[in-house]
């Protein structure tokens, strides 16, 4: 088996083949290093595929694309180069392929043989939904940068929303502090002015008081 390009990489850095050697006793021992195992494999062969896939610059006209591609298709592909070269072949036909005047959304399927290869899509800013439900574990998946400004947007909506809220809060809380001051005030006030009726009614009566023993007197 031949592994280029990133699953080579993986493949030398990770493992290599076991290498038996004589001991001093005529034994042989296996050496620290190991095989591939086939899940290993096929990881390689997924990761230098997606980056392959990755290279493929897409039209301006498809703001959001997905892969799905079977794990019947992967096996195919590995152990058939020939049907590996015609699936990424169609790729690069579908992916650079121009969808004007509209904008569109691309969900490409990769079976088991090139006749289970499909395309979809969807033109106009109103027909993702169906895009975005179908391709949600793909393989492959690039959106539209567009999407995420929106979401950017509703973000900075809602901080700011809660920054308006919190303010209002604010406002609402140095109105109450202010409130309660202002009625400790009164309620002050009214006390003083109660206390010094009180103080004064009672000093009038001392008066009245001392006037009629003087009378009598």
């Amino acid at each position: 088996m031949r592994i280029s390009g990133v699953g080579q990489n993986y493949y030398q850095n990770n493992v290599t083949s076991a290498k038996n050697k004589k001991n001093m006793n005529g034994t042989e021992e296996t050496g620290g290093m190991r095989e591939l195992t086939e899940a290993e494999e096929m990881a390689a062969f997924k990761k230098e595929f997606y980056v392959e896939l990755d290279r493929i610059p897409r039209d301006r006209t498809i703001a959001n694309v997905a892969v799905n591609i079977s794990e019947e298709a992967f096996k195919n592909m590995k152990a058939d180069p020939e049907y590996r070269a015609k699936i990424m072949s169609a790729l690069q036909r579908d992916l650079t392929s121009s969808f004007a005047p509209l904008k569109a959304s691309l969900l490409i399927t990769v079976g088991a043989t090139e006749k289970d290869y499909r395309g979809d899509s969807w033109s106009g800013p109103n027909n993702d939904s169906e895009f975005f439900a179908r391709s949600q574990d793909s393989f492959f998946k690039k959106t539209s940068g567009q999407k995420d400004r929106n979401k950017e947007l509703l973000e900075e909506y809602l901080e700011k929303r809660v920054q308006a809220k919190r303010q209002q809060q604010e406002l609402l809380d140095e109105k109450a502090v202010k409130a309660e001051q202002e009625r400790s005030r009164l309620a002050k006030a009214w006390n003083s002015e109660r206390q010094m009726a009180v103080a004064s009614n009672a000093y009038d009566a001392n008066v009245m008081t001392e006037t009629a023993i003087d009378g009598i007197i």
